[in-house]
């Protein structure tokens, strides 16, 4: 199979040889652009390239785009991708879960689970990954931004829907250095009262008039932001391009080594109290929600059935982890006055997610009858307590807390894609104007094989990675538990969420666009059509049709099956699920941009896209577990109709954008284990952003105002009418910076109004504003030194809070942003 894809990625080559030559117009503009500061003068052209037909001045596109720039990402300080991204205005994210597995959703569209679903995440203008919401193996575990990034382009609706697949919502795409100017840079960075180190550096350099290379990477360990008692992050990345100029054209090979892990913060213990209609939220004694978690070195690997059904011990450490090796080959000719473009990349990618899953929380006075009542004997399991009696489960570690949790691992064995890009532009002048023609054809082949491997168990609930496993021993005399363990399945003692999937998906897409700009004027339309197919097996219990999962396993080797034991989920491989559908549907998107003047321009646009279902499908009613086929060809995609108006204008200090849009999604999703929303949702709002520079003062920023109702539900009627859970009416986010010859400051604040914790509409979480600060001091022209705050005032601001209501004992579920971190870093350029 490798061979092949490797085959299908240099084929394309053979149509465009290098005796027919253009420019690099697109990538090499682009990347000088990585130079440009926010504030392009009037009368030069603001180059952008993704998600359009032809990159071209953003005054001239009838598109609403942002981009960071290689100097604004410096300053911004985020810990994360999603940390960087909520800077782009109208993208909302939720980025508290560590580095990977954020929730990304763009001007109110749905985010009803985690990743990326209406929103595609590029590398250098093609997907990580073909559908960005696997569940828990969503893209950003599979994509770092490093020293090698140049730029980070956004478009957010538009053309997205037609010039990429799955993309109705919008493409970021992050573009790399590629060697233009020789130089590089050497950078190191610790913790300042968090344990992290790493460095970073890249190097790239013309070789010759015809050759030039880029190279880059960085590498870093330490436990983290928040205490787990291990080193939860460590690994690194390596990429590297070599670009053959010719004449008019060139051809760039690329390639991508990221072997990496760190944690997955997961919902833990908040203190709920007061009323639904005035909440008071907080942390419990020994339990700060900014800076610890539920995981905790103490709890030991986690021990379970792995994908092939024999007892494994899987470590904790695993994290997020992600394996990735891929290899690009990119291209630009002219062929008779077409211009060709040519991008393809194989990946070869797995890795996973080792996650505690808290399922509920007790107070250790109340339990409930399946952990005893409080009648029986509890005693630590691991840790440096194991064997000692709790004899006063209500004081335990000062909070008096019991949790019952999951410890489990997603196993994406392979998400291995080939992707590959083909299009073909030319203009010509019709009448007193110029028409652009574009034709392409878009190939994409992901694998998803992945395995839900779970066990659970019951802890305390303790600061600094203190927590440990808890046994549990009933009245009678009989374990309950073993080493802490309830049972080697999810919960209770079925094989609930004990899965597996073996799928490919194949998808082609040809696409076609027209631009005509006459005078002041542009009109375009685009159009395009994807076909997939998806094939592949499943297995589980939850697919019914009268199959198991449970049987006994005798983990511990002594002869004797323990309670524990005796809940052992296995996959069954001898009951499986054919999965073995077509689908197929059009997307389109027109319109007009008006240059009233050099310095401002007015557009309109609309477009109607679609996401492919994926993952998110299977194990429901949607797909027939007897043939594999779509119960209803409709439910194969959710469809997303927008329309868009704005302005931009644009002088030598000042620009500002303005976007009126709306939107009609349909979302088929799940929150936990099979469908659980099957919607439609309307949206409308404005974003704005601008940036401002006066001397040695700079400013840029934006603010969104969305309104988002939930239209109506087929599984739940109750919510129609209401507003969607964790959507606020304002996110904004401002960056003001004063640059003097040695010395830079500034800050970097984003936020949001508040939101209504659940769809339910009965208790709302509070906003919040986070400040980031930097300070650079450069005493010399090649060094610098940095000083980096996140959450500067350590404040406490929710990202999401699972518990609907007021709970009437105090004890709630939710996650919330890590509390202050501050980072020094020493940078050398050479």
């Amino acid at each position: 199979m490798k061979k092949f894809y490797i085959s299908a990625l240099v084929s394309p080559l053979l149509f465009v040889a290098p005796s027919f030559a253009l420019a690099e117009t697109t990538t090499v503009t682009t990347a000088k652009a990585a130079g440009q500061p926010a504030n392009t003068p009037a009368g030069r052209e603001e180059v952008f390239s993704t998600g359009v037909a032809k990159g071209r001045d953003r005054l001239d596109s009838a598109t609403s785009t942002s981009a960071l720039r290689e100097k604004d990402i410096e300053v911004l300080g985020g810990r994360s991708l999603g940390d960087l991204l909520r800077n782009l205005p109208g993208i909302r994210t939720e980025s508290s879960t560590g580095d990977g597995s954020s929730a990304y959703t763009i001007r109110g569209l749905p985010l009803a689970s985690g990743g990326s679903k209406y929103m595609q995440l590029q590398e250098d203008g093609l997907p990580v990954l073909e559908f960005g919401d696997f569940f828990n193996g969503a893209v950003d575990i599979y994509i770092r931004a490093d020293l090698n990034l140049a730029a980070v382009e956004s478009i957010r609706g538009g053309s997205s829907s037609t010039f990429a697949s799955n993309s109705p919502a919008g493409v970021i795409n992050l573009i790399s250095k590629t060697g233009d100017v020789a130089g590089g840079t050497v950078q190191v960075m610790t913790g300042l009262g968090y344990d992290m180190k790493r460095v970073d550096f890249e190097y790239g350099a013309p070789i010759n008039d015809s050759w030039r290379f880029h190279i880059g990477g960085f590498y870093r360990v330490g436990e983290g932001p928040r205490r787990v008692g291990f080193d939860a992050f460590k690994g690194g990345q390596l990429k590297f391009n070599l670009t053959r100029q010719f004449s008019n054209g060139y051809v760039r090979l690329s390639g991508k080594y990221l072997d990496d892990r760190s944690p997955h913060y997961l919902p833990g213990p908040v203190r709920i109290t007061g009323t639904n209609d005035n909440p008071v939220y907080g942390s419990f004694n020994t339990y700060d929600v900014r800076r610890d978690s539920m995981l905790s070195g103490h709890l030991g690997n986690l021990v379970t059935l792995d994908a092939d059904n024999k007892p494994s011990v899987l470590p904790l450490s695993q994290g997020m982890n992600a394996l990735v090796k891929s290899i690009g080959l990119e291209s630009q000719f002219e062929v008779r006055g077409w211009t060709i473009t040519q991008r393809g990349r194989y990946a070869d990618v797995q890795g996973g997610t080792t996650r505690n899953l808290v399922a509920n929380i007790y107070s250790g006075g109340a339990l409930p009858a399946s952990l005893g009542g409080g009648v029986g004997t509890y005693s630590y399991a691991t840790g440096p307590n194991a064997g000692k009696v709790i004899t006063n489960l209500g004081a335990l570690n000062g909070n008096g807390l019991i949790v019952a949790t999951s410890l489990n691992r997603i196993e994406s064995r392979s998400l291995n894609n080939f992707i590959n890009d083909l299009r073909a532009t030319r203009a010509y002048d019709v009448g007193n104007g110029e028409l652009t023609v574009t034709g392409g054809v878009y190939k994409s082949l992901q694998d998803y094989t992945s395995d839900y491997l779970y066990s659970n168990h019951i802890q305390d609930v303790a600061d600094d990675g203190g927590s440990g496993l808890i046994n549990y021993t009933n009245a009678a005399g009989v374990p309950q538990t073993q080493n802490g363990y309830l049972g080697f399945n999810r919960s209770g003692s079925t094989a609930f969420f004990r899965r597996s999937y073996d799928l490919r998906y194949n998808i082609t897409a040809p696409y076609g666009s027209l631009n005509y700009r006459f005078g002041k004027v542009a009109i375009g339309g685009s159009i395009r059509h994807d076909g997939g197919r998806v094939r592949g097996q499943l297995f589980g219990a939850d697919l019914g049709g009268g199959r198991i999962g449970i049987k006994p396993v005798d983990f511990n080797g002594d002869g004797v099956i323990s309670v524990a034991e005796s809940k052992t989920a296995f996959t069954p491989y001898d009951r499986p699920a054919p999965v073995h559908y077509n689908y197929g549907y059009v997307s389109y998107s027109v319109g007009v941009n008006y240059r009233v003047a050099e310095p401002f321009a007015v557009f309109a646009r609309y477009s109607r896209g679609a996401r492919a279902g994926a993952d998110k499908l299977l194990f429901s009613n949607k797909v027939s577990a007897t043939d594999g086929s779509l119960v209803n060809k409709a439910d194969g995609y959710d469809i997303v109709k927008q329309f868009e108006a704005g302005l931009k204008y644009r002088v030598r200090d000042i620009t500002l954008n303005i976007t009126g849009f709306k939107a009609d999604t349909e979302d088929t999703n799940v929150q936990a284990g099979a469908i659980t929303t099957d919607r439609t949702y309307k949206a409308y709002g404005v974003e704005a952003e601008g940036t401002y520079r006066h001397g040695p003062f700079s400013l840029r920023g934006g603010v969104t105002y969305t309104h988002a109702e939930l239209v109506n539900d087929k599984l739940n009627a109750a919510v129609a009418g209401k507003v969607p859970r964790r959507q606020p009416d304002f996110i904004y986010q401002v960056s003001p910076q004063f640059e003097l010859r040695q010395v830079t400051i500034g800050a970097n604040i984003t936020g949001q109004t508040n939101s209504w914790v659940q769809d339910n509409n009965l208790m709302k979480m509070p906003g919040y504003t986070l400040v980031g600060a930097f300070a650079q001091y450069r005493p010399t022209e090649r060094l610098q030194l940095m000083l980096n705050a996140e959450n500067l005032f350590d404040k406490v601001a929710f990202i999401e809070i699972t518990t609907p209501s007021v709970p009437t004992n105090g004890i709630g579920l939710g996650r919330a942003v890590n509390g202050r971190t501050v980072s020094l870093s020493a940078r050398m350029n050479f």
